[in-house]
């Protein structure tokens, strides 16, 4: 990933001759940079959800109330 693009912002498009556009274009992983703290908070709410849904309180021995899933 230490390829560097040969030429200025082009917004998506590719640019023939470029080796990272070359790389991006047979499937490499495009950098992320910057995530919103939204879309941060997001996952890790869909991953809560998820501990939640899969939680089971037989295998946990929880009690007559479980709290498991409280926010």
């Amino acid at each position: 990933m230490a390829t560097q693009h040969s030429h200025g912002p082009n917004f998506g498009r590719h640019v023939d001759g470029c080796p990272r556009c070359s790389e991006l274009a047979a499937g490499a992983e495009p950098v992320t940079w910057n995530r919103s703290r939204a879309q941060r908070d997001q996952d890790d709410d869909l991953r809560r959800a998820q501990e939640i849904r899969e939680h089971d309180c037989r295998k946990s021995n929880c009690s007559i109330v479980c709290t498991f899933g409280d926010w």
